[in-house]
């Protein structure tokens, strides 16, 4: 994996974002947090990430309404959608908007790392093919 990646986690809740920013900065890489839809979207502007962790139930800007204004900034960055309820409409809709996978709470952080992992060396191989090709 070419580090350093960019990892933007997305959640109201603060004991969430802090136990993913840690967890993913001790694998060394950069993360930025946002606890709106609205942050998220001006962080995205200012730092294109590599992937990001979306949570579907936030106040002001819903997950899918950031979604929608992540995808006009980065319209092929991974996301991965995080969501404590069964929300299995809203999953339907982020899946139509390009979101790969979505994750339940509580989840298990090894789960979420090895996600996180795969879904960024799939963009690194996309990357590294592209060049190849020209």
């Amino acid at each position: 994996m070419a580090l350093p990646h960019n990892l933007l986690i997305v959640d109201d809740q603060a004991g969430v974002r802090r136990f993913l920013s840690e967890a993913f900065a001790e694998e060394g890489y950069n993360v930025e947090t946002a606890s709106s839809g609205t942050e998220a979207v001006k962080k995205a502007s200012a730092k294109l990430p590599s992937l990001i962790l979306l949570d579907v139930k936030m106040p002001g800007m819903s997950g899918l309404e950031t979604l929608e204004g992540l995808r006009r900034i980065a319209p092929d960055i991974p996301v991965v959608m995080m969501t404590a309820y069964g929300e299995l409409d809203i999953i339907a809709e982020a899946k139509k908007r390009g979101v790969k996978c979505y994750i339940n709470k509580p989840f298990d952080l090894n789960e979420v790392r090895y996600l996180v992992r795969g879904l960024i060396a799939e963009e690194d191989l996309k990357k590294e093919m592209k060049k190849d090709i020209g």
